[in-house]
């Protein structure tokens, strides 16, 4: 490995959940305000996942009072503290541009539904 390889490894963040465009998340971020330093939630629908390694970066969009809002995250940044999992949704497209045009009920993504195995009872 080249020594630019060893340096983004060191800086990438080890604890990034595993997600996909269509589930719900909620991020967690650093924001300033004055002097002080506070942690603001922002949770929304993961509608594009794009880059790779220490420049990969989400979009997240979110209803609020009635108007569309987009933020884009990048995963392995200083300023996210943490990014958490609400719900699993079932998508068929990497980048959900579409629902930037839906409102309402209309932008309902299905939930996915996590199985989970039987418990073998010994016998």
């Amino acid at each position: 490995m080249n020594v630019l390889d060893l340096i983004q490894k060191e800086q990438e963040k080890p604890s990034v959940p595993e997600f996909r465009p269509g589930d719900t998340v909620k991020v967690y971020s650093k924001v300033v305000e004055g002097g002080k330093e506070r942690i603001q939630m922002f949770e929304g629908v993961v509608t594009v996942r794009r880059g790779g390694g220490l420049g990969e970066a989400i979009t997240v969009r979110r209803i609020a009072h009635g108007v569309g809002v987009e933020r884009t995250f990048l995963l392995h940044s200083p300023r996210v503290d943490r990014i958490e999992v609400s719900k699993r949704g079932i998508v068929r497209r990497a980048r959900l541009y579409y629902l930037s045009d839906k409102v309402g009920k209309a932008a309902r993504i299905k939930e996915r539904k996590v199985v989970k195995p039987e418990r073998k009872t010994a016998k």
